[in-house]
């Protein structure tokens, strides 16, 4: 490796990495976590020389190397797609040798894909190679801390501690009875393609690696052999691209808000609403005229940046008319502010769940329902805060439709009667469940369920409040009950899981960090079930996906 990596001591000794297994990565944590802090800090205090200096040792460390190749080949979902090197890194071997080759390279072209989009059309994705995804996640560490000390507060795409849960909680206050009733739907054209590399550039302009982000946004793209050069815009399916498009519309919610209107008859000035993810946003007013007024000047804002307005999806609606924001349709029935999944995703999401199970023809019952049952949950997660109750329910019978559709297939020669009962049978009190049983580890009978989405209960998502950062060093209890609350609804109520998660204070004891990351969570036997070991809670433990395989690689390697 190049001397410019600094060796943190994460591994108990400074000798080179010969085992990815015997990272101690409760430490690599501890480590990153804690620079992040003094990063944000430092730019929250306005200490210009402390936050280049950290911001330089975190680029150097050897513990935010180790972090970000974790991340790439082991936690993204795109870890298994190469870039135009066709390099995967996908074993604790090819990792090891991944860190003792590393060196700085100057930027690669992406791999341009295509993936398709709901109308239809097709969205372009660079792919990196390897090496610049991990180059990607090391920069971000040190520049994300910075940046989140200055974004404005009703910002909340791709920002940790933010989701799209949080915007629509921010609709709700805004756009309530007695609040504003007009919107300005904004919708730029072409965002990721067309955004400024001087903008971008001018203001992180200080960053120790403004030259490789530069490299970065002008290496262009290779499709079908040939090279193409970018001279705006940021690549979608780069890891950095997210935040550099929040820093490319930073300053949007600034202008509206210092927009001066006229006073009403009561001698108040009116205060316009934003709320932004990534490159959706909206504007909200007590009248159309205010929305009118101020459409132009954010056109010209905008233009600063090399970005416009759509002309065609950019509208100013009345809320008793209502929108679509986010997957969510937001309408005042009778002067009542509801949000609903919206009708276009949820017939999308039908339809979807219809091939699925279609294409599922010859499998068994029990893996139909595990193949199942993680998209009814993401689902119903994503929707249980707004009004889903009906929704939910409809969903439901149209899961029960094709189910009985695909049951009736497999036996086209049995009476109904026996399909329902091999594959609907009565349960508990209830009739139809889709369910059947399977023998355990140790020899008895464990029921298989397919999770009922229409019994999901509706838990209203408290929003993130104002400038709140996971990154604020005094802020640590306000973000640890925000994940203890997290972790109390990821699990049925009272159930062994949601105990464990309990008992383990809702945190990963192999990594020391919470739970609920990002990462995937799997539960992890002590004592292995082949030697005897349980299913007792004493015998459990929740871990990250990542550090379960740690686990099991050091038992294998002290065999």
């Amino acid at each position: 490796m190049r001397s410019w990596i600094h060796h943190n001591d994460v591994n108990g000794q400074r000798e080179q990495l010969t085992d990815w297994n015997q990272i101690n990565w409760k430490k690599v944590k501890k480590l990153i976590n804690s620079l992040r802090k003094r990063i944000f800090r430092a730019r929250k205090l306005g200490q210009w020389k402390q936050l280049r200096r950290l911001q330089k040792l975190m680029n150097k460390s050897y513990a935010n190397l180790l972090l970000a190749i974790r991340q790439i080949t082991q936690n993204n979902q795109g870890k298994s797609t190469p870039g135009i090197d066709q390099q995967i890194v996908n074993t604790p071997s090819d990792r090891v040798e991944f860190v003792q080759q590393w060196q700085l390279e100057t930027a690669s072209p992406t791999k341009r894909v295509y993936i398709p989009k709901a109308n239809g059309k097709q969205r372009p994705l660079g792919i990196p190679t390897i090496k610049d995804r991990v180059q990607q996640a090391i920069v971000k560490n040190s520049l994300e801390p910075e940046w989140e000390a200055i974004f404005e507060p009703n910002s909340y795409g791709f920002r940790p501690g933010r989701s799209t849960q949080d915007a629509i909680a921010q609709c709700f206050l805004n756009l309530k009875k007695g609040r504003d009733t007009w919107v300005l739907d904004a919708d730029l054209k072409g965002f990721f393609d067309n955004v400024s590399h001087q903008s971008v550039m001018e203001l992180i302009d200080s960053h120790p690696s403004r030259n490789q982000i530069k490299q970065w946004l002008e290496a262009g793209y290779m499709e079908k052999g040939q090279h193409h050069p970018t001279y705006t815009g940021t690549p979608q399916g780069g890891v950095i691209s997210p935040l550099l498009a929040n820093i490319g519309l930073h300053g949007l919610e600034e202008v509206i808000k210092s927009i001066k209107l006229p006073r009403d008859k009561w001698n108040n000035r009116p205060k316009l609403g934003i709320i932004r993810y990534a490159d959706d946003f909206i504007v909200t007013a007590k009248n159309k005229e205010t929305l009118e007024s101020i459409k132009d000047l954010i056109k010209e804002w905008l233009s600063t940046r090399g970005l416009e307005l759509s002309e065609e999806k950019t509208r100013i609606v009345h809320i008793e008319e209502g929108f679509n924001f986010l997957g969510f349709n937001l309408r005042h029935y009778d002067g009542k502010l509801l949000i609903k999944p919206q009708k276009e995703k949820v017939l999308q999401f039908c339809k979807e769940i219809g091939k699925t199970i279609k294409s599922c023809a010859t499998w068994t019952q029990e893996n139909l329902i595990t193949k199942l049952n993680p998209i009814l949950r993401g689902f119903a997660n994503y929707y249980k805060g707004v009004v889903s109750k009906e929704t939910f329910s409809y969903i439901s019978y149209r899961v029960w439709k094709y189910l009985w559709k695909w049951a009736r297939r497999r036996h086209p020669m049995k009476s109904i009667t026996w399909v329902k009962n091999k594959y609907f049978p009565r349960y508990r009190s209830q009739e139809w469940k889709f369910m059947c049983t399977k023998l355990d580890r140790f020899g008895g009978e464990k029921e298989v369920i397919l999770y009922d989405i229409a019994k999901t209960p509706i838990v209203r998502h408290i929003k993130v409040k104002g400038n709140n950062s996971p990154y604020d060093p005094e802020l640590q209890e306000y973000w640890k009950n925000r994940k203890t609350k997290e972790g109390q609804q990821f699990w049925a109520k009272g159930s062994k899981f949601e105990l464990l998660a309990k008992k383990q204070n809702y945190k990963c004891p192999n990594c020391g960090d919470f739970l609920f990351n990002g990462e995937e969570i799997e539960t992890h036997h002590l004592l292995p079930v082949k030697q005897g070991g349980s299913d007792d809670m004493d015998n459990l433990e929740h871990l990250h996906k990542g550090c379960h395989k740690r686990v099991h690689g050091r038992r294998v390697s002290k065999a």
